[in-house]
């Protein structure tokens, strides 16, 4: 009995956590949908007048980006501002031939009277963080905008945006993703959908109460003295972007998001691409956490509910191990269950956590309804969507659960970038792309193996008990067997 106590101590403590996590989506779905319904009344520069338009410093932090960097500096070059008070810093630590060819792109936009710098170190200590602090040093501009390799911002992006710092006490504005592949692939959609969620009602949930938001790496611009404030980049996490976000707001800046501007960018195409952006945000999340704990924990200038939502932002990745927990004792549970009449009413309780996925599917759908608009006929996409994209999330949930123990648990990892793929279209071609890992993982094969456990599990239901079976948690088994089967299938195969 004690190893199977110990089984519904620890399933029943990850749905605890996981029903905490829902409350806290709910409780930001109320701030999203409220926020939408006020006006934005913040100040701004007046750029009718030349002597209130500041200096800007666009930074492009880049490494081994050969397919992409053409359509970068070409789109980087089109951005409407006055020239003389802009300048870019190509911050290129690549080690391949791209070197070259970026230098010939740069010196076509020189031409054109662009002060475009191309920097370059001679290690990358301290990877992207490095990279960014390397290149402020020689910042000319009082606001610093990044944008990743994958990014193409709209022509007046920086018209849009660096009016809002007229407001002296505003250290970040970040603007929202887009996907200009969203619709490529199943892998695409998911990706966008999780994305879209984080950027509507969690962005916009958080930033309208006030709570701590992140600044997610590109798309966004920094106040120069913000950055300096809050101690500079750092690279002793995986995610500097958020390390440096509550650095700054612990400092007591204000950040800005703008759902209203949408930044397009590129999603990755292929799974392996996918797996190493998704372990180094959650292996990130969880060194952050680790990181920033007890200054949120101890910080007196923020209130309760705000130290709530932060742990449970920095905790965000760490879900990941909360459900890989619940769907491996899922099947135990099942047995235990039927086995021990004496704890039926202990189950029935239990039952009531179930109400965690209808928080989600609520929060998600406004989500959804957002962008693709609202009907029968989209309700009902919207529900193949959602469990599509919690099935492949599932799947995911071992590779980043080992993502998040080695986060919270210290050890260190070199930051591995995202091969960019350079494509919009099912008819562009990934396979000759040089930067893909080609040798799958050996958690691959965990994965299969998982999804064999699941088909298990979905037997079980019939065999269970003496009522002919027990179908409560078959759904469940359902899409964890296809979850972790599309991800080893295409861990497999998808490769050039």
């Amino acid at each position: 009995m004690i190893i199977e106590y110990s089984i519904i101590i620890v399933y029943s403590l990850a749905l605890l956590l996981i029903f905490m996590y829902a409350l806290a989506q709910l409780n930001l779905l109320f701030n999203y949908l409220k926020a939408r319904k006020k006006e934005d009344t913040s100040e701004k520069f007046d750029f009718s007048n030349a002597e209130e338009i500041p200096f800007v410093t666009i930074q492009l932090p880049v490494y081994n980006e050969l397919y992409v960097m053409k359509r970068l500096l070409k789109n980087i070059a089109k951005l409407a501002y006055p020239l003389e008070k802009l300048e870019i810093q190509v911050l290129d630590d690549s080690t391949d031939e791209s070197i070259e060819t970026t230098a010939k792109h740069i010196k076509k936009i020189q031409e054109k009277g662009i002060d475009i710098q191309h920097i370059r170190r001679s290690n990358r200590q301290g990877f992207k963080a490095g990279a960014l602090k390397e290149g402020l040093k020689i910042a000319k501009g009082e606001f610093v905008a990044i944008f990743d390799a994958d990014f193409l911002p709209q022509k007046d992006w920086l018209l849009k945006t660096v009016p809002y710092f007229k407001d002296a006490e505003i250290g970040v504005v970040q603007t929202r993703w887009g996907h200009i592949n969203r619709n490529y692939s199943t892998l695409t959609k998911i990706q966008a959908f999780a994305l879209d969620a984080h950027f509507t009602l969690e962005q916009v949930g958080r930033n309208s109460k006030g709570h701590f938001i992140n600044f997610n790496g590109t798309a966004g611009i920094w106040r120069k003295e913000c950055i300096y404030q809050a101690g500079n980049w750092q690279g002793d996490t995986l995610t500097e972007d958020l390390d440096l976000s509550y650095r700054a707001q612990l400092k007591n800046w204000k950040f800005k998001y703008l759902e209203h501007i949408v930044t397009p960018a590129e999603l990755p195409v292929i799974i392996s691409a996918a797996r190493t952006q998704q372990f180094r945000w959650n292996k990130g999340g969880a060194e952050n956490f680790q990181k920033m704990m007890k200054k949120v924990i101890l910080n007196n200038n923020i209130s309760f509910k705000t130290k709530i939502h932060s742990l449970l932002h920095l905790l965000n990745s760490s879900m990941f191990t909360c459900i890989f927990l619940v769907a491996v004792l899922s099947i135990p549970m099942l047995y235990i269950k039927n086995e021990n009449e004496d704890l039926k009413i202990y189950f029935y309780a239990l039952s009531f956590f179930v109400i965690s996925s209808f928080i989600f599917f609520i929060c998600y759908w406004y989500m959804y309804k957002n962008i693709y608009g609202g009907g029968i006929k989209n309700f009902f996409k919207y529900i193949a969507a959602f469990f599509t994209f919690f099935s492949i999330a599932m799947g995911f949930s071992l590779h980043n659960t080992i993502a998040v123990l080695e986060g919270h648990f210290g050890k260190k990892s070199e930051f591995v970038r995202t091969p960019k793929f350079n494509i919009k279209t099912i008819k562009d071609s990934w396979k000759t792309n040089k930067y893909i890992k080609k040798r799958p993982s050996v958690h691959v094969i965990l994965e299969g193996i998982l999804a064999l456990y699941f088909v298990f599990g979905m037997y079980s239901a019939f065999v269970v008990g003496n009522e002919g079976g027990d179908f409560g948690l078959f759904p469940f088994h359902l899409m964890l067997f296809i979850g972790f089967s599309y991800v080893f299938f295409k861990s497999i195969f998808s490769k050039a």
